[in-house]
């Protein structure tokens, strides 16, 4: 693959692959983060993080201006910046926006090189260290990317190009990320390498991936001793059962705080700024200040008054954004993302996915080129949806496309990442769609989840699909090309037509009562057999089963031809 250019297409592509892999070395960097706080969480706000920076930058990318973009990234990972790790990429990405604003002012840019990437790495060296304290403390993230900003510097005075350059960098970082438990006692201590510079190091090897078109491969960077996460007789916050955390620190005697706060503050000079931090470092810890614009700042604190916190930022400018949550327990407060409820629903064929999002909800297509539509979704990418989704609570509709293994470790990893996901026992799409019919995000999140779950329970549901081969079935034997009617797994209609075998189907479901039939015509109905169908189909339940509504829907789905739900 020839080198790409780092035009504004290319950085919208590194972050969506940024997101990617830090998806996928999210845990595996929680287990790192032992520093400034043992709360294991750095992965997941870098994460969430790069998804609001990429949420803000899609729109702008369309303009192909790569400073107007560049800015987009930032803007959004301010607004959407989580813990500590967050605040230090939301400034890596105003460096960048910065250098690349500076840049385009003079001269017309198209993309980023290796000088001005550099320049920009520089820069964020400076903005982070100014975030944290203007205290550099050798061994964390700002030892990696030091090494990130001088090898690129380096590269770029050699006049090499700009893949030999990031992934020169990338080299660099993982050599510095090595040595960090030798300059931070802390690490050494727990055995592992900073958490953040592994953050750091994923986010370089996507851009050597988005530009060079390979992604270096790493070692795995495991805890050499126990840690919260994996350590018997220790609670997720690190503490064992004697009170001490895994850096050995006596909890007795410096307990964690309960809340960590974080909010915009406009309207702060230099001595403001100063004042504000040195009133947040006496309520708690992890204190960070990153500029977000001319006057104004991201504010960042662990502390157990959360109160006096945002009262602080109140006595030194104009606050907005406040986000609380409790660190106990992980959880982040709603207003850490962009909504409160979404629906996230998986579904199949291009119709489908029309008449869910119509419905309002999000939705998840298998991929077109899996055997069947159920093997098309795995945990992974479930994972995925669930972040993208950038809602507090999820309410989810598997709708038969994904296997409950992977439904559960999808939903479970999330539920740990402070997203509150309600997997709902829809079995097919006309369940989902019974339960999205009674969604309302006005009700409390139990009421929500508990209305769909009767909709979609109270849903009886078939389908019919075409006999490929002779058998012999529980409702008799088939030959090929038969109407196979289908309920709970078994055949229990067959004849020799797609109509008949639908129309005997109905009759069996509506059998024990039902007020509304939802026919769902899959891929092999489409044009005119497929509206003859429909309509033979409401003909035969207007007159056998008087009362009773019906509607269809095209879905262009695969695999069985007709779905049937009897509500």
């Amino acid at each position: 693959m020839a080198e790409r250019r780092l035009d504004a297409t290319a950085l919208r592509d590194w972050a969506h692959a940024a997101v990617g892999d830090l998806l996928a070395h999210a845990d595996e960097i929680n287990l790192l983060n032992v520093f400034p706080v043992a709360d294991c969480d750095t992965g997941t706000n870098m994460l969430f993080t790069m998804r609001a920076a990429l949420a803000a930058a899609e729109p702008a990318v369309a303009s192909g201006d790569v400073a107007e973009l560049a800015a987009a990234l930032a803007r959004g990972a301010l607004d959407g910046a989580r813990g500590n790790s967050g605040v230090v990429l939301s400034q890596i990405l105003q460096a960048l926006a910065d250098a690349t604003a500076e840049a385009a002012a003079d001269v017309d840019l198209a993309d980023v090189n290796a000088a001005l990437l550099g320049a920009a790495l520089r820069h964020a060296v400076a903005l982070v260290v100014a975030a944290m304290g203007g205290e550099l403390v050798a061994g964390t993230v700002v030892s990696v990317l030091q090494a990130a900003a001088a090898t690129v510097e380096g590269r770029a005075g050699e006049q090499a190009g700009l893949a030999q350059a990031i992934a020169a960098a990338g080299e660099a970082a993982a050599v510095a990320l090595e040595r960090t438990p030798d300059q931070l006692a802390v690490l050494a201590e727990a055995g592992v390498v900073d958490a953040g510079g592994r953050g750091l190091l994923v986010l370089l090897d996507a851009l050597t991936g988005t530009i060079a078109g390979h992604t270096p491969q790493r070692r795995g960077y495991r805890p050499a001793v126990s840690t919260a996460a994996d350590a018997p007789g220790r609670d997720h916050t690190g503490r064992d059962h004697t009170g001490r955390d895994h850096t050995g620190r006596d909890q007795a005697e410096t307990p964690s705080p309960q809340f960590e706060v974080m909010y915009l503050v406009a309207g702060l000079d230099v001595a403001e700024t100063d004042r504000l931090r040195q009133r947040l470092e006496g309520l708690g810890d992890s204190v960070a200040l990153a500029a977000a614009g001319a006057d104004a700042h991201s504010v960042h604190v662990h502390t157990d008054d959360a109160g006096a916190a945002v009262e602080a930022g109140l006595a030194s400018g104009t606050v907005s954004r406040i986000r609380i949550s409790a660190l106990s327990s992980g959880r982040v407060a709603p207003g850490g993302w962009s909504r409160l409820r979404a629906v996230l629903a998986v579904v199949d064929g291009d119709d489908a996915a029309r008449l869910f999002e119509a419905e309002g909800a999000c939705v998840l297509r298998p991929d077109a080129e899996a055997g069947s539509p159920a093997d098309g979704i795995g945990a992974g990418r479930l994972l995925r949806a669930l972040v993208d989704v950038g809602a507090a609570q999820v309410m989810v509709l598997p709708n038969g496309y994904i296997s409950a293994e992977d439904l559960v470790a999808g939903c479970t990893t999330a539920i740990g990442w402070g997203i509150d996901v309600v997997p709902l026992p829809a079995a097919s799409m006309v369940q989902g769609l019974a339960a999205l019919a009674v969604h309302d995000p006005s009700r409390q999140a139990v009421d929500d989840g508990y209305t769909m779950a009767r909709a979609a329970a109270g849903s009886r549901y078939g389908s019919v699909r075409i006999a490929t081969e002779a058998a012999l079935t529980w409702a008799g034997a088939c030959s090929p090309g038969d109407g196979l009617g289908i309920s709970g797994d078994e055949v229990v209609v067959v004849a020799h037509d797609t109509e008949t075998a639908a129309t005997r189907l109905i009759d069996l479901l509506l059998s024990s009562g039902g007020e509304l039939v939802t026919v769902l015509l899959g891929a092999a109905m489409g044009g005119a057999v497929g509206e003859a169908l429909a309509g033979g189909l409401a003909d035969h339940v207007r007159r056998h089963h008087p009362g009773t509504e019906f509607s269809s829907y095209r879905t262009g789905h695969r695999g069985d031809v007709l779905f049937i739900g009897v509500e």
